[in-house]
């Protein structure tokens, strides 16, 4: 009887070896294959049913978490990269979002303007960061001369923030999207400013121009 009670606390000792050396194991294992993912990131999928081309909003969106190694340049990591988005195609609960499901919303005020991305490069530079509703002049520099190229131009929309900003879509007719966009391909130099005309500022019409010139030429001649 003493013999059989020795001998199974002897299997249920090997047992608990056994079952320790299996987890180390494992655990070894586990982190062996974490090593080799990178680690994790997380990216934005719908947290419901998101209908095409509507705006979408942060709370119809949640995050999950993928390896490393498998994210793409095309995943979602930040939601400034979907802030002012639609989607192009209906989305379900769970599906990942990615950059090319995405375009800019549109809020032009004419259906024969056109929207402009201009993107911080080599040759073009903002003095400040731009936000949606501000309004900028377009400065373009060549070899021959520097002039004003577009002046109080509206911006739609602004891609980042502060250090992350990267760029702004102005609203343009089709004549001035055009001569843009080659400026831009061909331009030496072009250079961004924000107008004294912004988000929440008056735009000075016509008349209280000419009423303002009118005030100040009869100071003068005072």
């Amino acid at each position: 009887m003493i013999d059989s009670k020795k001998r199974a606390g002897i299997f249920f000792i090997l047992a608990f070896i056994l079952a320790l050396i299996a987890g180390y194991l494992v655990y070894e294992k586990v982190k062996e294959l974490n090593a080799e993912l990178g680690g994790m990131t997380e990216i934005y999928v719908a947290k419901g049913e998101i209908p095409s081309r509507s705006l979408l909003q942060e709370s119809q969106l949640t995050v999950m978490e993928i390896p490393n190694k498998f994210v793409t340049e095309s995943h979602i990591t930040d939601f400034s990269e979907i802030e002012n988005r639609v989607s192009v195609v209906p989305l379900s609960e769970g599906d990942i979002i990615t950059s090319n499901m995405i375009k800019p919303v549109s809020n032009l005020k004419d259906e024969n303007h056109r929207l402009v991305s201009i993107h911080r490069q080599e040759n073009i530079q903002f003095d400040q960061v731009i936000e949606a509703l501000d309004r900028v002049d377009i400065i373009v520099s060549s070899e021959e001369e520097t002039s004003t190229f577009l002046t109080d131009v509206p911006v739609v929309y602004a891609q980042g923030t502060n250090e992350d900003f990267s760029g702004i879509a102005v609203e343009l007719s089709k004549e001035d999207a055009e001569r843009l966009i080659h400026e831009q391909n061909y331009a030496e130099y072009i250079r961004i400013l924000k107008a004294n005309v912004g988000k929440g500022d008056a735009m000075m019409t016509e008349e209280e121009a000419a009423s303002e010139e009118s005030e100040e030429a009869s100071e003068e001649e005072e």
